[in-house]
């Protein structure tokens, strides 16, 4: 059993790695593997998509390695294996990414779009870094065991807007709603970065390495 972590040269791989294979060990959930290898990617058993910076950056980085981003969806939406985007990596999920006045067509693997966070609080600045209590919405076995309450370390300017609510498992607020967790089927997504987030990230990734959806 593999999880595969894409490298598209676009996340902190090192970091997510290192997480992914601790728990691994830990749960004894196989091997854990970084690759830009379409081939990889074919015989994955779980596939993790990390992501910073800018949205079209990401998406232009994905479909610049030939044939990765078509092995992925294969393997994904066709062959049914667990799937964790992470920050960049799960808004691209969508179908669209709006970023300074600029539309990029995502995934489409979760309706809706990615915007710009207002918080109503002008005193709350973006973009919203730093440690925030998550609110549950929906129960999930990727979530087993994280209270209402639990913290999670995020950095970004902009959130996944989803257009059905039943699709969203856990936001934040931050002068507002802000979407943190997106799922259906066997696809998952966190805005937050887990391999920052401690005891509650750690679980969450031990969760997923576990998860027969």
């Amino acid at each position: 059993m593999t999880t595969v972590i894409v490298d598209y040269e676009s996340g902190n791989l090192h970091s997510v790695a290192k997480s992914f294979e601790r728990m691994a060990r830990e749960t004894e959930a196989g091997s854990v593997v970084v690759s830009a290898d379409p081939a990889a990617l074919a015989s994955a058993s779980r596939i993790v998509l990390p992501g910073v910076g800018a949205f079209a950056d990401c998406r232009a980085g994905l479909a610049a390695r030939q044939g990765l981003f078509e092995a992925m969806e294969a393997r994904v939406l066709d062959g049914g294996v667990p799937f964790l985007g992470i920050c960049v990596g799960m808004q691209m999920l969508a179908d669209w990414g709006r970023e300074h006045g600029v539309e990029t067509r995502g995934f489409g693997w979760i309706a809706g779009d990615v915007e710009q966070i207002s918080p109503s609080d002008l005193a709350l600045k973006v973009p919203h870094m730093g440690w925030n209590e998550l609110v549950i919405d929906r129960p999930h076995p990727v979530l087993a065991g994280i209270d209402a309450g639990a913290h999670a370390y995020f950095v970004h300017s902009y959130h996944l807007a989803a257009h059905n609510p039943d699709e969203v498992l856990a936001h934040v607020d931050y002068g507002g709603k802000i979407t943190a967790v997106v799922g259906r089927d066997n696809i998952i997504g966190t805005q937050f970065h887990p391999e920052k987030s401690q005891k509650t990230g750690l679980g969450l990734i031990a969760n997923f390495l576990k998860w027969a959806p």
